[in-house]
């Protein structure tokens, strides 16, 4: 039994280990990254070029955080993506055609996204779709959707200057001069710091990371697995919601049938975060730092003379690595 007891302990401190040890790479990894744009590129030290690494941030950050907790499961949100883009449609049009107050469309942006999470959860936790497949069909459902709510037609949420606008000021103020303060990174910090003590202090987090380590074992031992299950979803779907406001507030114009490839962004910055695909391990903060990662790609190959394709490339060549790391670690930590 002390044997036993021993090795659970080895097996904490070095998940801990990893996860520290993989969030200290991808920071060396953003400052390098930033370093290098910025003495290519004059033009990318500009004040506006941050507050665009800034905005882009927003809706990706709080995507991964939300998709993070089914990878934890060792499972996949493919749905969030052209779910911010349906969600952001019909609350933009509740507003602008139906007269509802800016609040409610906010609130139902994110309801909507919580359905979506529930219908997520039951798929994969009670009728045992593949979580692949089964938010491949919601990714499907949410994009046809939203294009029939708005009759095809791109939607604008409420001018900053214009009645109910008032929500654009939650993630940028503009101050005299024109410059524009990005006060919605101070959101996304207090985000992080709370969503990280839900991973690593609460019963959520720890039988989300259970489940994604050995379900079986995790139900054995009287957790409701399907209840945490199904749960983790629901986050993914709540934060795809949020997303939807923060991408309504940044950009003036919604367009439906867009959305698709974003999901690729927030699971891209999760698992370069430190979240393993195979389940059982993950880090909020380590998210964060993967999420800027992506957007500093995004936002700076231009400003090298390199197109978005070359984003993807880039990107999917750090997955790859990120991925035989935690592979090739989980290999080492059995054997």
């Amino acid at each position: 039994m002390a044997n036993k007891k021993n090795n659970v302990g080895v097996r904490k401190v070095s998940t801990i280990d990893r996860l520290g040890g993989q969030k200290f790479i991808v920071l060396l990894i953003v400052i390098a990254l930033f370093a290098f744009f910025a003495i290519m590129s004059p033009n990318f030290r500009k004040y506006t070029t941050m507050v665009s690494i800034l905005d882009y941030s927003y809706y990706i950050t709080l995507m991964a955080i939300g998709v993070a907790f089914p990878l934890m499961t060792a499972g996949v949100d493919l749905s969030i993506g052209t779910g911010l883009v349906c969600y952001s449609l019909v609350g933009g049009w509740l507003i602008a055609f139906q007269g509802w107050p800016t609040w409610a469309g906010m609130l139902v942006s994110v309801l909507f996204g919580v359905v979506i999470g529930i219908l997520n959860g039951c798929l994969v936790a009670i009728m045992d779709l593949p979580p692949f497949l089964a938010t491949l069909c919601t990714c499907m459902i949410t994009r046809g959707l939203g294009s029939i709510i708005v009759g095809g037609f791109g939607i604008s949420w409420p001018a900053v200057s214009a009645d109910g606008g008032w929500f654009r000021k939650i993630f940028r103020i503009q101050l005299e001069g024109g410059k524009v303060l990005p006060i919605g990174f101070v959101w996304i910090i207090l985000i992080v710091l709370f969503m990280t003590f839900v991973l690593n202090h609460t019963k959520v987090g720890r039988y989300t990371l259970a489940i994604g380590s050995n379900k079986e074992a995790t139900r054995l031992s009287g957790v409701n697995v399907r209840f945490y299950h199904i749960f983790a979803y629901v986050i993914s779907g709540f934060f795809a919601g949020l997303a939807a406001i923060s991408y309504s507030a940044i950009f003036a114009t919604v367009q439906p049938g867009t959305g698709a490839g974003f999901e690729l962004e927030a699971i891209g910055g999760a698992i370069i975060g430190g979240v393993s695909m195979t389940g059982g391990m993950g880090s909020i903060t380590g998210t964060l730092a993967g999420v800027f990662v992506i957007c500093l790609l995004k936002t700076g190959l231009p400003f090298i003379g390199l197109t978005a394709n070359w984003q993807q490339i880039i990107t999917g060549l750090i997955l790859i690595f990120s991925v035989l790391v935690d592979i090739l670690k989980r290999k080492k930590e059995e054997n």
